[in-house]
């Protein structure tokens, strides 16, 4: 079995450096620690108060929320179409 080519990339994620590994191209990790940026800013704005730990999970818990949400739907969609195949 081989391994994965892994790219290691250095994002700037709420004015911090993180270097990220991972087997995604730098395109998607740029991708991912922007929205991760874009979503910490959002709520920051909204909440202003909150340290930056707690801004970070805030964070996690909407971005599980939305993707909780996301999947929902597309289960349902897979189902509708399931249901239209078989019929």
């Amino acid at each position: 079995m081989g391994e994965q080519q892994k790219t290691r990339i250095t994002v700037d994620i709420y004015g911090q450096q993180y270097a990220i590994v991972g087997t995604e191209s730098s395109s998607h990790i740029r991708l991912v620690a922007s929205i991760v940026d874009d979503k910490m800013r959002e709520i920051s704005k909204k909440n202003p108060t909150l340290d930056v730990t707690k801004l970070a999970v805030l964070t996690a818990v909407n971005v599980v929320h939305e993707y909780i949400k996301l999947k929902e739907e597309h289960d349902r969609l897979l189902q509708q179409v399931k249901k239209e195949k078989d019929e």
